[in-house]
Parts: C-alpha cells; sequence; structure tokens
C-alpha cells in the first residue's frame, strides 16, 4: 500500500514537471474595459441613458417634492393637524420614491443585461479568434494581477470595431 502512495507521488510529480516545461502561452482580457471602451458597449449605454432618461426625471422631482415638504415640516409653523398630514404625504411620498427607485434599478439592470449579452457572445467571438490567431493556451478573465505582455484588450477592441 506504502509503495503504490509513493509511486502515485512520483507520477504526479512527473507529471507536473512535465506540464511546466511545456511552452504554455496565455493571454489575459479585461472585460471591464471593454465594456466601458469598445464602441458597441458604448453604444448601448448611451440608449439605456436615452430610454431610462424621462423616468430619472420624474425621479428627481418627486425627490424635490419631498425635500420641500420637509422643509415646510422643519420649519415648525404648521397646526397640529397640518403637520399630520403633511407628514403623511412626506410618508407616502417617500415609500413612492422608494418603489420607483427599486423599479428603475431592476429595469435597468434587466435591460443593461439584454444589451450586453450580444456584446458578450462578440467579445468572446473575438477573443477565440485572436486566441486561435496567436496560438494562445489560455485566456483569463479579470485576473487580480497579470503581466501587462500577457494584456490581449486593445486586439479584442481593435477586433469590435472591425465588425
Amino acid at each position: 500500500m506504502k509503495l503504490k502512495y509513493i509511486l502515485s507521488l512520483a507520477l504526479l510529480a512527473l507529471l507536473i514537471s512535465n506540464v511546466a516545461k511545456a511552452d504554455t502561452k496565455i493571454g489575459f482580457v479585461d472585460t471591464q474595459r471593454i465594456l466601458r471602451e469598445a464602441g458597441p458597449a458604448v453604444r448601448a449605454a448611451k440608449k439605456l441613458e436615452k430610454e431610462f432618461e424621462p423616468r430619472r426625471i420624474e425621479l428627481q422631482k418627486i425627490s424635490v417634492q419631498g425635500k420641500a415638504l420637509q422643509q415646510l415640516l422643519d420649519k415648525g409653523s404648521l397646526s397640529e393637524a397640518d403637520r399630520r398630514v403633511k407628514e403623511r404625504e412626506l410618508l407616502k411620498l417617500n415609500q413612492d420614491f422608494q418603489r420607483m427607485q427599486r423599479e428603475i434599478n431592476e429595469d435597468l439592470n434587466s435591460r443593461r443585461n439584454e444589451e450586453l449579452s450580444g456584446l458578450q457572445e462578440r467579445v468572446n467571438s473575438a477573443i477565440r479568434n485572436i486566441a486561435d490567431q496567436e496560438k494562445l493556451d489560455v485566456v483569463l478573465q479579470d485576473a487580480v494581477y497579470r503581466n501587462p505582455k500577457l494584456d490581449i484588450t486593445d486586439k479584442v477592441l481593435r477586433q469590435l470595431v472591425d465588425r
């Protein structure tokens, strides 16, 4: 049993040393940079911004109303009955604001995912093309540290422009 264990370890060590000796070519892609800089991503962001602008404006109006109501309450010049009415108004306004903000965020995230799903397919295709052209064995995305020599992000961005 002990001999079998020792032979297994020796075989494993031999395999690891052979893999380490192999010329493994690695590439790295900064996906956050691609999502910020790629033409299709920039166009999608502008499209979403334009699409959601009316809802954001409505949300800002509610926020301004709430601040004005809060200032009125802070003055302390209202009768007790008026104060209770205004406090209920402020509470309802705050609830509406929170609900609308949540809905906008959910809708925006959903739409962003829709817009970027097509881009992700194009990015993956560009990465595969570059990996094939440069005979890369592995392409990593979003590493904590990478050597700039391994970064193929610029090449991916250029391919996305060409398409």
